[in-house]
């Protein structure tokens, strides 16, 4: 690799921060901020999740995953219901008017997705996201050993 190419890290960063931008800009007019979206499209893979869970699901405080509940609830999208077992927490559901807004926000990644693998054949783009994947596996195994642990064992 020579000098001057993009690390692996920068690259991925890049082009999620791009993905983020050019999504947020087809979806301008539709109502919901990719915040927002985001919980939508989190929360209908996790009905029936508590608040703490999907902040965690999302790598977000619970404060703000709270005040991103309450703008979507008061549009009537999310529910929050009483935890059966803990009268602390709230259970939190999508409403049935989500699911037009959950469709919405499918086309909008459709198309941002479509933006983004312009000139990536199938196959490359089955093959990236095979390697994408295990990326993420391999990060996943690696950050459940604590470094300190992962240093003494390379140096073994």
């Amino acid at each position: 690799m020579e000098a001057n190419s993009p690390t692996l890290g920068f690259l991925l960063h890049d082009v999620a921060r791009l993905l983020r931008r050019r999504f947020e800009q087809n979806a301008r007019g539709a109502g919901l901020t990719r915040s927002q979206w985001q919980v939508l499209a989190y929360l209908s893979q996790n009905e029936g999740i508590n608040q703490t869970g999907l902040a965690d699901l999302l790598e977000i405080e619970a404060v703000t995953l709270g005040r991103i509940v309450d703008k979507l609830e008061t549009q009537g999208l999310v529910e929050r219901l009483p935890h059966p077992a803990d009268r602390r927490s709230w259970i939190l559901h999508l409403t049935p008017a989500a699911r037009p807004a959950l469709a919405q926000v499918r086309r909008l990644g459709d198309i941002t997705r479509g933006e983004a693998l312009v000139g990536v054949s199938e196959a490359d783009t089955w093959s990236l996201l095979n390697t994408l994947q295990l990326l993420k596996s391999n990060l996943a195994q690696a950050c459940e050993v604590p470094v300190c642990t992962q240093k003494r064992a390379s140096h073994g």
